[in-house]
């Protein structure tokens, strides 16, 4: 979650960001014309060079013969160590809307822009394929990398015709970079989570749309208060979105997740809560105050509970011993602070599936089975009281749609899907699922379209696919049962600072009412109906909508009342 939603992304930098992206920015001069503007230069690569384009390594070349028009096309040579990713970096006008979009010929191949929004294809079928995406700045941002990759040795892909559009006119004249701003370096730094989290997976895709009819389904609205607001607070660590005490955090959180709980070392299953040092968090309380605004909270009726893994931590229960202590570990923090329960938000390699473990109603990979078994442990030591959620990213919920785990033929991503059999085994336990509807990439939904992110359509078919159910890897025959309203909310970042994938409380308001009234749904009509006992929204995060005045918990409580 840190910019992938969440801490170490923003305090990593632009230099590490380059590094990880794997090439070297040149940025151009804007000039300060009102006209709609190409700002990309050599986009065609008609030049017969690479330049201004960079990429990772030696993977980028201009070659003949596999030209979309012209005569010249740029060729990444991914390989198994490598995604052969190139960027161009050009000034943007801030508050101003783009469209970035290419004709590419491979095997997944990548468009987007550092930070913002990202599209990508399975396949191209050996001819070329426009793909086109979206963004709009920030308010301070003055530049923008916009990027082409393709994918672990999926061997090469070509692009062409790559443009740039927006209003305003760029100057050709190549200049120095200047020193980034704090939302360029977020942007920059969140580009390769960003990538990882939208990895494909099989050469096979489905289109069939679910039918199921949910369960649960709501026909009255709820009862006052059944609506739920959930951010993460930042206590083990600092960044740019500052530290905030407990007893400080506003009242209108119903639950609180405290990031994070880490691993001593990823195969262990040794959970450890560090508060943040006052070195990085001068503001910092005593535990003693600590836990007593802890229970200052749950008296007023909100609910606290330690979020495990994020994207640094992560966590593979590999054994059964690993399992026991996991359960041993996070029942003493639970304990010391008197928490409500738990939130798994595994990430990166926590989760994925064995090859041949493909029923997700009956999982035979050791992580998933002893991830299970020890939150069912944690469940029966506390019982109803115990609190659980889940905040996967969609690669490993709504990807399944598509594919699921390493594919019948092998050579999938053995992540995809990879929280299925968790969520289904959990069902009857689970409190709320907030998957995060951010640093995505493209995600077909049940009306067969791919979806991105950046807008009410997006957040709309991916809560769709939760609340209707919907056949894992297309097999109508093996069906993802939906998810209860009450056990479902909405996963978002709170700025553009938080996550790849913000958007406006105005778009917020277009997904909810689409999804609870049945209105301004757009093109997408929700399978599931309206539910009005949608629980709600979740944030990445309280400090980062604290250092954005609010906004976001401010207009939750003004929709729901």
């Amino acid at each position: 979650m840190r910019t992938s939603r969440k801490k170490r992304l923003l305090a990593a930098g632009t230099a590490w960001a380059v590094a990880a992206a794997g090439a070297v920015a040149i940025s151009f001069g804007l000039a300060g014309s009102a006209s709609a503007g190409e700002f990309l230069v050599n986009g065609g690569l008609e030049s017969g060079a690479l330049a201004p384009w960079t990429c990772s390594g030696t993977t980028g070349s201009v070659v003949t013969g596999h030209a979309h028009s012209g005569s010249y096309a740029l060729a990444g040579a991914a390989s198994s160590t490598d995604t052969a990713q190139c960027t161009q970096t050009v000034a943007v006008a801030p508050n101003t809307t783009y469209t970035l979009s290419a004709y590419v010929n491979g095997a997944y191949v990548y468009l987007g822009v550092n930070g913002g929004s990202s599209t990508w294809t399975p396949s191209t079928g050996g001819a070329y394929q426009k793909l086109s995406v979206s963004f709009t700045t920030a308010a301070t941002q003055t530049s923008a990398t916009v990027f082409t990759h393709g994918w672990y040795g999926q061997g090469t892909y070509y692009a062409d015709d790559i443009s740039l559009d927006g209003p305003g006119a760029p100057s050709s004249s190549p200049s120095v970079p200047s020193s980034p701003s704090p939302s360029a370096s977020a942007s920059a730094s969140a580009s390769a989570s960003a990538s990882a989290s939208a990895s494909a997976s099989a050469s096979a895709s489905a289109s069939a749309s679910a039918s199921a009819s949910p369960s649960g389904s709501a026909t009255s609205p709820p009862p006052a208060g059944s609506h739920a607001l959930v951010g993460y607070l930042h206590a083990s660590f600092a960044n740019g979105a500052g530290y905030l005490k407990m007893a400080d955090v506003p009242d209108s959180w119903d639950i609180i997740d405290l990031a994070f709980g880490e691993p001593d070392s990823i195969t262990s299953g040794n959970i450890h809560f560090n508060r943040c040092p006052v070195a990085q968090c001068p503001g910092v309380e005593s535990d003693a105050d600590f836990k007593a605004a802890i229970a200052a909270k749950q008296a007023k009726g909100k609910k606290v509970l330690l979020s495990i893994g994020g994207q640094n931590g992560e966590v593979q229960l590999t054994t059964t011993a690993a399992r026991d202590a996991f359960v041993s570990s996070v029942s003493s923090i639970i304990d010391k602070w008197g928490l409500d329960g738990l939130d798994i938000d595994f990430e990166g390699h926590s989760l994925s599936l064995n090859t041949g473990d493909n029923d997700f109603k009956n999982p035979t990979t050791p992580v998933i089975t002893n991830l299970i078994s020890a939150v069912k442990t944690l469940k029966a030591k506390y019982g109803a009281k115990f609190q659980l959620t889940m905040a996967p990213e969609t690669f490993f919920v709504q990807l399944g749609y598509q594919y699921y785990g390493s594919g019948p033929w092998g050579g999938q991503d053995p992540r995809a899907g990879a929280f299925l059999p968790v969520i289904y085994a959990l069902r009857d336990d689970l409190t709320l699922l907030h998957v995060q509807d951010y640093n995505s990439g493209s995600i077909m939904g049940l009306d067969g379209q791919y979806h991105n992110m950046g807008g009410a359509d997006f957040h709309i078919a991916m809560t769709d696919m939760l609340l209707a159910g919907f056949p894992v890897a297309g097999n109508t025959a093996n069906m993802f049962p939906p998810l209860k309203p009450s056990q479902v909310a909405i996963g978002m970042p709170a700025n553009t600072y938080a996550g790849n994938g913000y958007v406006a409380p105005a778009v917020v308001n277009q997904a909810l009412d689409c999804l609870t009234k049945g209105t301004g749904c757009g093109s997408y009509t929700p399978r599931a109906g309206k539910q009005p006992n949608l629980r709600g929204l979740m944030t990445w995060s309280i400090n980062w909508d604290n250092y954005n005045g609010n906004e976001f918990s401010k207009n939750f409580h003004s929709y729901f009342g």
